[in-house]
């Protein structure tokens, strides 16, 4: 899986400061503009949207087909290495399954970075040495994880690095699993939940329908914390709490479907960027399914990345949502 891999020790570089703008964990806030900071990058396109009404509410039934589908026996999860016992640790065993973790201490804060070529994905990574598990989302390649610790303002200096090629196992591994910006277990309520909505679910697209459609009619759009957060960034969903209190931001929405179509073995991505004229920054998803459904809101295409914008579905268009007239992609997890 790793043909070539370089460690370097805690300390060794030291002496390295980083004066780049880490501020990002990995996404501003539903509703920030364009001219929002940010640290992450990652490959970019631009799409044209559905014609969507502008009103949210609910979609029409919509005819679903493609694979068969049954409720998964077990959940995949991230298969965690032992504690590190407060040294800053990288394991990169289980990169051609998608993902990377990490783990330090520090009185600083510290970021988490992944590196491939020019793509740079900057994250915030817990201070008290919880074990953080990030995806590995720019496909096959010689990749770069670093563990930063701030020193002063947006100066970080390097506590810990690996280098390794990273081969995975399926391009769709990385949306398969749990990750920080989308984390589950089998033990989550938003897993017990989608195994209910699903129990009857005959193909893969009525899935996607199910979980689409449920989180578009239960969860409601918190414009104040869309306010409170549009000037912030490091925010990071839960989907258990998103399904637990039914409201939440653009982030909360894409989180939530992603969690429980994942859960159910549905390949999904969480992707930002920017959305309409005001370019106005926004989450959604992406499934792939081997089956179709199309609704006026929603269009499922087979053996494709299809967008569904479920917060759209829900809201429809304002100025923390955008109008749906284009997207951008900028990220994605």
């Amino acid at each position: 899986m790793n043909n070539r891999m370089r460690i370097t020790p805690f300390i060794v570089r030291a002496a390295l400061t980083v004066a780049c703008a880490l501020m990002l964990s990995v996404v501003p806030a539903c509703g920030s503009s364009n001219s929002s900071s940010s640290s992450a990058g990652g490959s970019s396109g631009q799409a044209e949207a559905l014609s969507l009404p502008s009103s949210g509410g609910g979609s029409s039934d919509g005819e679903t087909s493609g694979a068969a589908f049954e409720v998964p026996k077990e959940i995949v999860e991230p298969d965690l290495p032992p504690d590190a016992q407060g040294e800053p640790a990288i394991d990169w065993t289980q990169s051609g399954d998608g993902y990377v973790t990490a783990q330090a201490e520090s009185a600083a804060r510290l970021k988490f970075q992944v590196k491939k070529g020019d793509q740079t994905y900057n994250y915030d990574l817990p201070n008290d040495g919880t074990r953080t598990v990030y995806p590995i989302n720019m496909g096959d390649g010689s990749y770069s994880f670093r563990i930063m610790q701030n020193t002063s303002g947006s100066n970080y200096v390097e506590l810990y690095s690996v280098d390794t090629d990273v081969m995975l196992k399926s391009e769709f591994k990385p949306f398969l699993v749990s990750n920080m910006f989308c984390n589950y277990s089998g033990k989550s309520d938003c897993v017990s939940k989608v195994r209910e909505l699903v129990s009857q679910a005959t193909n893969c697209a009525e899935v996607v329908k199910v979980v689409c459609e449920y989180v578009a009619a239960n969860v409601t759009y918190d414009n104040p914390k869309a306010a409170q957060l549009a000037t912030s960034s490091g925010y990071v969903p839960d989907p258990d709490e998103t399904l637990k209190t039914g409201k939440g931001v653009c982030f909360d929405y894409a989180s939530l479907s992603a969690a429980m179509l994942r859960s159910m073995g549905i390949p999904t991505k969480i992707m930002t960027g920017y959305v309409g004229k005001d370019e106005v920054y926004h989450a959604w998803i992406m499934v792939y399914i081997d089956g179709s459904w199309q609704t006026v809101q929603f269009k499922v295409d087979p053996n494709t990345w299809s967008r569904c914008d479920v917060t759209f579905a829900s809201t429809g268009a304002s100025q923390y949502v955008g109008d749906a007239s284009a997207y951008t992609d900028r990220y994605t997890y």
